[in-house]
C-alpha cells in the first residue's frame, strides 16, 4: 500500500512538474508576441510544442507568431495542427482561414483559386461553431465580396451575409456593407455606412480600420471620428495617437501635439497586422516637416522609413521630390 501510494505521488509531482513547464512556455511565448519578438514568440513555442503537441494554445499562438512573420506555409501548418487538436474552436478556424487567405495571395493563380476556397470554408465552419464571431463573418463577407464566382465568391452571397450579421449587430452589418461596397470602390456608399458603423461600433479593430480607409482618401474630419470612437471603446489604443496625428498633419494644425503623437506611437504600438506600420509612421512624420518647409527633417523620416521597408514608394517618390534619393 505504501509503495503504491509513493508511486501515485511521484506519479502526480511529474504531470504537475510537465504541466508547469508547459504552461511557462506558453507564457513565455505569449509575452514575446505582445512585445512584437516574434522571432523569439517562434522559438519559445516550437520548445513547448515539441515537449506536448498536442497543446491547441501553443499551436495557435505558434501560428499567429509566423503569421506576423509572414511564413503563411509555417502558419498553416500550425494552424492545421490547432485544429486538429481543437477542432470546436471557432477561432483556430478563423486564423486558419486568414492563414489561407494570406498565402492564396502569395501564390500562383491556380493554387491562389484552391486556397481562397480553403479560406472560405474555415469562416465558414468558424461562423457555425459561434455565429457571434464577428471577425470571422466579416473575413467571409469580405471574401464572397472581392472574390469571383470561379473562387465561390460572389456578392448576392455577400449581402445575405451582411444581412444575417446586421441581425445580430447593426455596427458590424453596416461595416460589413461598407467594406464591400469599398471592395467595389463605390467609395461614396462605403463612406455612408462606415459613418454609420462608428456611432456604436465595438470592436477597435473595425474602428481603425475605417481609420485606415480615411487615411488613405485623405479625410481629417473622419479620421478625429474615428479617434472619437476609438477612445470610448478602447482608451489606450495606441491606433489613435496614430490616426489624430495624421488628422492633424492633414489640416496642418498643432504641428508639435502631431509629432509628439507619432513618437508615441512608435515607441508604443506593437508592430502586428491591423496596426498602421512603423515605416507609415516615419511616412507621416516627413510630411509633417514637409509642411514646416524642414526638407532635412522631412528626408530624413522619409529614409527612416525607407529603410524599414525598402518597397515604401511614398518614401521613394518624396526622397525623389525632396532631391535626396
Amino acid at each position: 500500500m505504501l509503495a503504491a501510494a509513493v508511486l501515485a505521488l511521484v506519479t502526480c509531482v511529474s504531470v504537475s512538474s510537465a504541466q508547469a513547464l508547459q504552461d511557462s512556455g506558453l507564457e513565455a511565448g505569449r509575452r514575446a508576441y505582445e512585445l512584437s519578438d516574434y522571432e523569439k514568440a517562434v522559438k519559445v513555442l516550437q520548445d513547448a510544442v515539441a515537449k506536448n503537441p498536442r497543446n491547441g494554445e501553443v499551436l495557435f499562438l505558434l501560428a499567429k507568431s509566423h503569421f506576423e512573420l509572414r511564413q503563411f506555409d509555417a502558419a498553416v501548418a500550425n494552424a492545421e495542427r490547432a485544429v486538429a487538436v481543437a477542432p470546436e474552436n471557432s477561432v483556430y478556424h478563423e486564423w486558419l482561414g486568414r492563414s489561407f487567405g494570406e498565402k492564396a495571395s502569395k501564390s500562383s493563380w491556380f493554387s491562389a483559386l484552391s486556397l481562397a476556397r480553403k479560406a472560405q470554408q474555415e469562416f465558414e465552419t468558424a461562423i457555425r461553431l459561434n455565429p457571434k464571431n464577428y471577425s470571422a463573418f466579416q473575413a467571409l463577407i469580405e471574401f464572397d465580396c472581392a472574390a469571383p464566382g470561379i473562387a465561390g465568391g460572389g456578392e448576392d452571397k455577400a449581402l445575405l451575409k451582411i444581412q444575417q450579421l446586421a441581425a445580430m449587430d447593426e455596427a458590424e452589418g453596416h461595416y460589413a456593407a461598407g467594406n464591400c461596397r469599398r471592395q467595389k470602390k463605390d467609395y461614396p456608399a462605403a463612406e455612408v455606412e462606415f459613418d454609420k458603423a462608428l456611432v456604436n461600433a465595438k470592436s477597435p479593430d473595425l474602428i481603425f480600420d475605417i481609420g485606415d480607409y480615411a487615411l488613405k482618401r485623405n479625410q481629417p474630419q473622419r479620421l478625429l471620428a474615428v479617434v472619437e470612437a476609438g477612445h470610448k471603446v478602447s482608451p489606450g489604443d495606441p491606433r489613435a495617437k496614430f490616426y489624430r496625428a495624421a488628422g492633424l498633419i492633414l489640416q496642418k494644425l498643432q504641428p508639435d501635439e502631431a509629432e509628439a503623437l507619432l513618437r508615441e506611437y512608435l515607441n508604443t504600438a506593437p508592430r502586428r497586422t491591423g496596426y498602421p506600420r512603423p515605416a507609415l509612421a516615419h511616412d507621416w512624420l516627413g510630411r509633417l516637416f514637409e509642411n514646416q518647409n524642414d526638407r532635412d527633417a522631412a528626408a530624413r523620416e522619409y529614409a527612416t522609413s525607407l529603410h524599414a521597408d525598402p518597397k515604401d514608394k511614398t518614401a521613394q517618390e518624396a526622397l525623389r521630390r525632396l532631391g535626396k534619393a
